[in-house]
């Protein structure tokens, strides 16, 4: 039941894309919420940044290899798997879905659930820490810069690079960087209300999500998008994570990481950023086009979280096993050393 339950942030983003369906904003409120929308992106961004912990980067700073490895998994192989996709052209869906689908490749991973993960599985938790929190930084740089130049590819372009890379300075990263500058003041209110801050992000995500979706709808986005599209990406989402993972556990395994980094690799190279993706999308892209192009990455988050789940549940079942067998190994060899006694 773990495994089909969905995600609370899938729900509300349910909700939200249902109330936008019916109730989408119109004139005058279509300004409103694109200033609320701009003020919670900048709002998100500053608690990322208070919430960046040097100390837990260095701790896991070591492991070079795998952080390595996690970066090229995100930024190389995933961005060259959405070229592929969309060359092969493999689900009879619009050019604007395959468009989300490359879109969700360039992304960073992300940090919360690759960590939980992670560490449910009996992963190494430091590295996890420092590689997810690098992936996230590294993800506002070259994120863009991959819009600029994968899609430039397909004519998919967002159109203006010098004026994105402005938008994603201000709006992103001068944010970022105040908040991890004024961590030295506020480290310990953010420690403290890490519930309150969690709420900071899904409610910025959810306001880019409903402005974004009125847009949409005001454009007709379901007369283009039916069951059957829905159906074709959570698809397309099942065989692009699947193709991921089994590379990141090949590789682990070919060049002899140990158990616990084989699992941060698998759950720190195989996932993408919704809190990341989505604010983004609103800067990258023209506000008509985000609700159909996101919806892939919507549909992903969901469908990664719930194969991760399990397979965090089978590495932890199989490391418990390994222990008992190991402490049923054990105790011969302790009954023989106090016989001997």
């Amino acid at each position: 039941m773990r495994f089909f339950r969905l995600d609370p942030l899938m729900i509300k983003l349910i909700i939200t894309v249902l109330l936008a369906s019916f109730l989408p904003a119109r004139g005058y409120f279509v300004d409103i919420f694109e200033w609320l929308t701009t003020a919670a992106i900048a709002l998100l961004f500053f608690m990322h940044g208070a919430k960046l912990s040097r100390e837990k980067i260095i701790a896991g700073g070591s492991h070079w290899r795998l952080h390595l490895w996690v970066m090229i998994s995100t930024f190389v192989i995933f961005p060259l798997l959405g070229l592929l996709f969309v060359w092969w052209h493999p689900l009879p869906v619009s050019t604007a879905i395959y468009t989300g689908f490359l879109y969700l490749c360039i992304l960073p991973a992300t940090v919360q659930s690759a960590i939980a993960l992670t560490s449910l599985a009996g992963g190494n938790v430091a590295a996890a820490v420092c590689s997810a929190s690098a992936s996230s930084l590294l993800g506002v740089f070259i994120s863009p810069l991959l819009v600029g130049v994968v899609m430039n590819i397909h004519n998919d372009a967002a159109g203006g690079n010098l004026q994105q890379m402005g938008k994603i300075m201000l709006q992103l990263l001068l944010p970022f960087v105040l908040g991890h500058i004024s961590r030295r003041w506020i480290g310990g209110w953010v420690e403290k209300h890490r519930g309150l801050i969690g709420k900071t992000d899904q409610m910025s995500i959810l306001l880019v999500v409903y402005s974004a979706f009125s847009e949409a709808v005001v454009n007709g986005i379901w007369h283009r998008v039916g069951v059957d599209t829905l159906l074709y990406i959570v698809a397309g989402s099942l065989s692009l994570l699947f193709v991921v993972l089994l590379i990141n556990l090949l590789a682990a395994r070919l060049f002899g990481f140990n158990r616990q980094d084989e699992i941060t690799i698998l759950f720190c190279g195989s996932k993408k950023s919704l809190a990341n993706g989505v604010p983004m999308a609103n800067i990258l892209f023209p506000s008509a086009s985000v609700g159909i192009l996101v919806l892939p990455l919507m549909i992903f988050h969901q469908v990664q979280l719930m194969v991760c789940s399990l397979l965090a549940q089978c590495y932890k079942r199989a490391g418990e096993k390994q222990i008992e067998k190991q402490q049923k190994a054990d105790k011969p060899a302790k009954a023989v050393v106090e016989s001997q006694k």
